[in-house]
This record gives C-alpha cells, sequence and structure tokens, in this order.
C-alpha cells in the first residue's frame, strides 16, 4: 500500500512538472546557412504602442523579457524556452499571470573571438548600431502576435523568427561634417579579428579656405553616435508632428531639438566661435556601446588604440595641431567618466577636461552602493529587516529602478556580461578578467554579495578618485586647472554622490588641483554645469558651452609659443 501510493505521488508530481508552458522557436533557412549562436528572448508586453523589444528596461514599467543561450542553431530545428528561462521582471514562465499579450520572440546573434589571451568567448558584434540587441542588422525576430496566456498550458506555443532587421547605411559627408573608419592593429590584435574605430568630425567654417592653418581638436565623448549630434545646417521641420518628453515635462520637444540644433550651426559658422576640429568618436565594442575609452583586461586596449591610432589620424587628415596642450576632452554621464578618465590615465595629452553627470568616479558611491563597505548591492540590511537600494529616480526622488532591477534585467537579456547595458560594461571594463574568459562579477548575480578581491582590483585601476589622490605627486603638474566636473543634485541615477567624494578629495589635495567641480539645484542627468538654462536646454549645448569655455582657458595654460591666434579667424 505504502509503495504504491509513493508511486501515485511520484506520477503526480512528474506529469506536472513535465507539462509546464512553453515556446518552440524556429528560423527560416533563408536567414542563414549556417549554425546560429546567441541569445534567444521571449517578450511580452500589454502596451500595443510599439513592439515588444522596444519596451523592456530597467524600471517597473518594464516589459517582459525571458533568456536563453542557444548554440549551433540550425535552420529548422526547433529551440524551446521554458520554465528555465530567466525572466525579468517576473522570474518565470509559469510565473506569469494569465491573460493577453503582446509577443515577440527575437534572435540576439554572437560571434566567436579568439582572443589574443588565449580565451573563445562568443559575444555580440556591433553592427553599425551601437551595440543594441533590439536593432542590431542580421538579428532575426518576428513580428508581435498577441495571444492568450495560461501558465497551466501544456500545448507549446509555436514562434517562427520570420524577419531580419536590415542593415545600416553609415552618413554621408557633408560640407562641415566628414567621416572616418579605420581598422585599429592594437584592437585586431587583442580581439583575433579586424577591429576598427571611427569618428564624426565637424570642420571648422572657413577650413577650406585657409589651407595653412592647423587646428585645436575637441574630443566629445559619449554613447555612440550614429553622426555628429546636435549640429543641423537646415531650419526646423516645420511639418514635424510634435511630441512629448516624458522626462522633460515638454511638448514638441522633438521641435526643440532640431531648434537646438540649427542654432549651434549659425553659431559655429558665425564670426565669433573658436575654430576648431570637433570630433565624436565611435568606438563600440562587443560588451557596449561604448568601450569606456580605456585599456581594459576585458574589453582590450581602448585607451591606447584611441590615443595612438585614432586621434593622430584625424589630425593628420584635417589639419590637427596635433599636440597635447591642443586638445580639449569634454562629454556627459558615460563621456563624462571619460573624459576625465583620459586627462587622468593620458595627463598630457589633453589640456582640459569637462566632465558633465560622469558615471561613478568615486566607487565608494557606485550609484548607491559603496563597494568597499557594503555587504550586499541589493539591499541595506539590518538586524531583522532589509530596504532595496535604489538605481534611478526623479528630480523629486521618486524611484523607478533599483539595484537588482537593473541587474535582473541585464541578466535576462545576456548572461556572462553580454546584455549590452550599463552594468555589464562597468564590470567589463573594471574587472579581471574571469576563469571562463568573461568578466569577473563584482557582485553575485543572484544574492548581491559583493565579492571584495573584484572591488580592491576595481579601487587600484579604475577607481578615478583614488587614484587622483593617490598618484598626485605624479599627476599634479600636468593636470592642475585642467579638471571641470558638474553633476546636478538631483542626478537621475545617483552620480552626484560620487562627485562629491570626488570634491572632497581634490579640495584636499596638496598642491590645490585649481580646478572646478558644480552643481545644478534640482537638476537630473546631463546638467553641464549652465546655470542659465534649464536641464532639458543645456543638454543638448554641450558643443557651444565648452568649447568657448575652453579656448579662453587655454590662454592660461598654452606653452610659450603655442599658436592661439591662426585658428581665432
Amino acid at each position: 500500500m505504502y509503495s504504491y501510493l509513493t508511486f501515485i505521488i511520484w506520477l503526480f508530481f512528474s506529469i506536472n512538472m513535465t507539462a509546464q508552458v512553453r515556446f518552440a522557436v524556429q528560423y527560416l533557412p533563408a536567414a542563414t546557412t549556417t549554425p546560429l549562436d546567441g541569445r534567444l528572448l521571449l517578450l511580452f508586453s500589454t502596451d500595443t504602442e510599439s513592439e515588444p523589444r522596444f519596451q523592456v528596461n530597467e524600471s517597473f514599467q518594464s516589459a517582459q523579457v525571458f533568456g536563453v543561450d542557444v548554440e549551433e542553431w540550425n535552420a529548422g530545428q526547433d529551440k524551446w524556452i521554458t520554465a528555465d528561462a530567466y525572466g525579468y521582471p517576473v522570474r518565470g514562465l509559469g510565473d506569469l499571470p494569465a491573460g493577453v499579450y503582446n509577443v515577440q520572440v527575437l534572435f540576439h546573434r554572437y560571434e566567436t573571438f579568439h582572443r589574443q589571451d588565449g580565451h573563445v568567448v562568443r559575444m555580440p558584434m556591433d553592427r553599425g548600431e551601437g551595440q543594441q540587441w533590439n536593432r542590431a542588422p542580421g538579428n532575426l525576430y518576428s513580428q508581435p502576435v498577441q495571444i492568450r496566456f495560461d501558465p497551466a498550458q501544456t500545448e507549446p506555443f509555436r514562434i517562427v523568427l520570420d524577419q531580419v532587421i536590415p542593415p545600416i547605411e553609415p552618413p554621408a559627408d557633408t560640407k562641415y561634417i566628414k567621416h572616418i573608419r579605420i581598422q585599429s592593429k592594437l584592437l585586431t590584435e587583442f580581439w583575433g579579428r579586424p577591429m576598427y574605430l571611427g569618428a564624426h568630425v565637424l570642420l571648422p567654417e572657413g577650413f577650406d579656405e585657409h589651407p595653412d592653418v592647423h587646428y585645436p581638436l575637441a574630443v566629445f565623448h559619449g554613447h555612440f553616435p550614429a553622426d555628429f549630434g546636435g549640429f543641423r545646417a537646415e531650419p526646423p521641420d516645420l511639418g514635424l508632428e510634435p511630441d512629448y518628453s516624458e522626462r522633460f515635462r515638454l511638448h514638441g520637444y522633438n521641435r526643440i531639438v532640431q531648434q537646438e540644433a540649427y542654432d549651434f550651426y549659425k553659431i559655429w559658422t558665425g564670426p565669433d566661435f573658436p575654430r576648431v576640429l570637433a570630433v565624436e568618436i565611435q568606438h563600440p565594442c562587443p560588451f557596449y556601446d561604448d568601450s569606456y575609452a580605456v585599456n581594459s583586461a576585458n574589453v582590450g586596449p581602448y585607451g591606447d588604440a584611441i590615443m595612438y591610432e585614432l586621434i593622430p589620424e584625424i589630425e593628420r587628415r584635417f589639419r590637427g595641431i596635433g599636440e597635447g596642450w591642443a586638445r580639449l576632452t569634454y562629454g556627459g554621464s558615460t563621456g563624462g567618466w571619460e573624459a576625465l578618465a583620459v586627462q587622468v590615465f593620458y595627463p598630457e595629452a589633453f589640456n582640459g577636461c569637462y566632465a558633465a553627470c560622469p558615471d561613478p568616479v568615486d566607487f565608494r558611491a557606485y550609484m548607491t552602493v559603496n563597494l568597499y563597505e557594503d555587504k550586499n548591492a541589493f539591499y541595506r540590511q539590518g538586524p531583522f529587516g532589509q530596504v532595496p537600494r535604489p538605481s534611478a529616480r526623479d528630480y523629486l526622488g521618486h524611484v523607478s529602478a533599483t539595484m537588482k532591477s537593473a541587474n535582473d534585467m541585464e541578466r535576462a537579456l545576456g548572461d556572462k556580461n553580454r546584455s549590452g547595458q550599463q552594468l555589464h560594461i562597468w564590470e567589463a571594463v573594471y574587472s579581471p578578467v574571469g576563469p571562463d574568459g568573461y568578466p569577473a562579477s563584482i557582485w553575485d548575480k543572484e544574492t548581491g554579495a559583493v565579492d571584495p578581491e573584484v572591488a580592491a582590483y576595481w579601487r587600484e585601476n579604475y577607481d578615478l578618485s583614488y587614484m587622483i589622490k593617490r598618484d598626485w605627486a605624479q599627476l599634479a603638474p600636468r593636470l592642475q586647472g585642467k579638471i571641470h566636473v558638474y553633476c546636478g543634485d538631483m542626478d537621475n541615477f545617483y552620480l552626484n554622490n560620487g562627485v562629491y567624494l570626488l570634491e572632497e578629495v581634490l579640495n584636499g589635495l596638496e598642491p590645490p588641483y585649481r580646478g572646478e567641480v558644480d552643481y545644478g539645484d534640482r537638476a537630473e542627468h546631463c546638467w553641464n554645469g549652465d546655470h542659465t538654462q534649464p536641464n532639458a536646454i543645456s543638454r543638448l549645448r554641450y558643443h557651444r558651452y565648452f568649447i568657448p569655455k575652453w579656448t579662453e582657458e587655454l590662454k592660461q595654460r598654452a606653452p610659450e609659443g603655442a599658436d592661439l591666434e591662426s585658428w581665432r579667424y
């Protein structure tokens, strides 16, 4: 009797364990003739205004995504997405509430890299889109379809990937904007395959009319630019349908953006603007839309490749002065960190950095985590309770995302730091290589427990605040007067916390750093130090704000005999 009852219980649970809701996915033979590696993403949404692939984010309003790794996938072969797939915001497929959903499947393609360090890794290669999984040319996807979902359903859902994201046309040269692309020897050697760097170069007014003039170089850092941003030689499009910016609570913000770009064109070509080469560089890597412009164990020698391969080529082709005293570096957010980082890592290669709303410049304030003292990145923990650590807010402090939600979203989009998102690129840049060839994790992805050994590696190699203080005796003669940092005190990602700590370090240096740190009252992300404009406007004025500011300061720091006149026509 006991054995029979045990068998019935076992049979009941076995049936229920195997009879789980699941999706079978295939792709058409016309898509490719070779087996595929990559990440298969199943997406659910209740919003039909756009495709589910464009609705995934770290906030509480995110669409649902489940992700599984796929290797050696052939056309016509079923790949299954089951309860084992990692999900965000809902963890498991069987936990998703029954209902009617807009459903889509996308396959993010990986390639195999045989790296210089001996590791073989599978990674997504940028294909001209700036490392965006939902827009990457060559990725396969299905058209959204509405389904009635029930987690108790045993009959599998079947979806065919019958769409391919098309290639992206590179931008064409114009009178003022030129584009270059070079193969990097350093990066090609590191990644074991051809790797490229690019740049959009904004030529000064009168460039062709003054063939003997050589120009300073203004290097703008930021996320992957499809073209030179914020410059428009035509008046705003009168037929443009006005949109609404939720972030800035403004109607017709798209028209404002076009007007600001046209205004900059008129200022740039006007009689009083400094004649410089303004450059936006393209350096997407297999981890992100941007390499962070420094050398890294996982990402490769992007710092040296940009400094010693790309920038000299830009200056050679477009008559740059080609000396460190005549170079400016500036940017915001990712670009703010990069601007400060390259000034610190290559102190004599630039003569001033203007870093706005920089990514964490002091890892004691890694957004809302102190990586050197906090034991857990997801929660503040007491003896009996815990509070989630926030990661995103608005100017009133309303929280939209947490460190855990950001972690979980990236984990669903790609394991081994292959999501193409923010936390994963920080780990890729700052961490040592793990045993499997992928970046070592700063914290446990499931529990949030911080790894103190990885944190110590970060501090010694990429904590800019710590490094400036540690190395100030050698850096002081080369950095005095060059450091300018700006941040809104209600930065959406709590980046002002790191700036506060950096400011304390800078103010305590001897000899003095002779730079500037400034804050915008209730200003959100991208505030750049301009107290005369709201954030919605000032964020569009980096070039017109920082270039004249720098050229005035240059008069105080240029070496004796430097040419400060020929390019001021």
